[in-house]
């Protein structure tokens, strides 16, 4: 077999996904992760139906994820005075199973650690793709040169804007942001979220101790700057009513925000030579709902072609994009920002009024049990 040196950047759940499978097949691989270490932290993500059972159950993860599910959790969508409109239900966020981010991760490095190299706090510079492979230089290691090269650096990918082209020729601004609070206070104990035209603040549910969701263009600031996200947040919440005063407090104090915008990737191909985009790098929507299943499923999928074709990256790349396009395409509809942030009061009283009938929620969910096994697993 051929182009068995492997480099993949994130150390996410797609990138130790696919080192898992790889490894399996004969691989040597190195992941390279611009953290310093894990992210353990994070927001709850979830998998639904029988394909993403399959591949987790091939992994041998199953059981394990479901002994640390968190399982779905009731959010009661209250008014300003905190009374009660209706409820949307933990199945219906929640998935079939239900996990913490980062114990997914560690589940996956923890399983993947012995086979395969992680390299912490350190990211790609460059990429530059030479008759025998790709020559690649990082900020703080010697350079090296790899057969293959996969971005799964989620949806601000950097291997993708190094061998595909600047972020605002592929990804798209869908009008919100969303940001994840560890925030310290109690507000009460129970999932609760309250709207306003263009806003949303969730306290006690799946996402994080405090979830918010605002209309906004698109914003300029570092990604990296926790004091800026805060700015940012407290700004965008000013004059909330319900507990709007205490949570934009409880912001300030935090020790952990995580701030980013509600977009969509929109890409003509997954790969570019000795190049592929995996996950949300390839196939992003945020929020959508269906990244960690479409991460894993994509992992086995690319794993799988590249073992079958005896590393030959053409064969396998093509493959790949062949059955993950289609599979993929949930990805290509739908914002969530609307949903959890409408813009109007008539928006909100519309949404709340869908929790209200089993019928048109159960058809919702049915939707996506279609989406998350539209696609025929290979046997690799």
């Amino acid at each position: 077999m051929k182009n068995t040196n492997v480099l993949i950047s994130g150390a996410g759940i797609g990138g130790p996904a696919l080192a898992l499978w790889l490894a399996r097949h004969g691989f040597n691989v190195t992941v390279v992760e611009k953290a310093p270490s894990l992210r353990l932290g994070g927001q709850a993500v979830d998998f639904k139906g029988r394909t993403h059972r399959t591949v987790l159950t091939r992994m041998g993860l199953l059981k394990e994820i479901e002994a640390h599910q968190t399982g779905g959790v009731d959010q009661e969508i209250v008014d300003a005075d905190g009374r009660r409109l209706t409820v949307m239900p933990g199945e219906f966020t929640g998935g079939d199973i239900e996990i913490k981010r980062g114990e997914l991760s560690r589940l996956l490095y923890e399983r993947t650690a012995a086979s395969c190299e992680y390299v912490f706090g350190d990211s790609i510079t460059s990429l530059t793709e030479t008759s025998g492979g790709v020559h690649v230089t990082f900020e703080r290691a010697a350079p090296r040169t790899f057969d293959l090269v996969v971005g799964a650096d989620g949806i601000h990918s950097n291997v993708r804007r190094l061998a595909f082209g600047p972020e605002a020729d592929h990804v798209k601004h869908l009008g919100y942001y969303y940001a994840l609070v560890d925030v310290q206070e109690d507000f009460g104990g129970v999932s609760k979220m309250y709207n306003e035209p263009g806003r949303m603040a969730a306290v006690g549910g799946p996402k994080a101790p405090a979830f918010f969701v605002f209309a906004s263009e698109r914003l300029d600031y570092d990604r990296y700057d926790m004091r800026q996200q805060k700015d940012i947040l407290t700004r965008a919440y000013a004059g909330m009513g319900w507990q709007g005063p205490a949570l934009t407090e409880a912001v300030r104090r935090s020790g952990d925000v995580y701030l980013d915008s509600i977009s969509q990737v929109g890409i003509d191909r997954y790969s570019q030579g000795r190049v592929v985009l995996l996950g949300d790098a390839a196939y992003g929507n945020t929020l959508g709902g269906f990244g960690s299943g479409l991460a894993v499923v994509g992992a086995y999928v690319l794993a799988g072609e590249l073992k079958r074709a005896g590393g030959d990256h053409r064969v396998a790349f093509a493959q790949y994009e062949e059955q993950m396009r289609g599979y993929a395409k949930i990805a290509k509809n739908g914002n969530a920002g609307p949903f959890l942030a409408p813009r109007t009061k008539r928006g909100i009283r519309m949404r709340n009024w869908l929790f209200k009938y089993s019928f048109l929620l159960g058809l919702m969910m049915k939707m996506g049990d279609k989406f998350a096994n539209d696609i025929a697993l290979k046997e690799y």
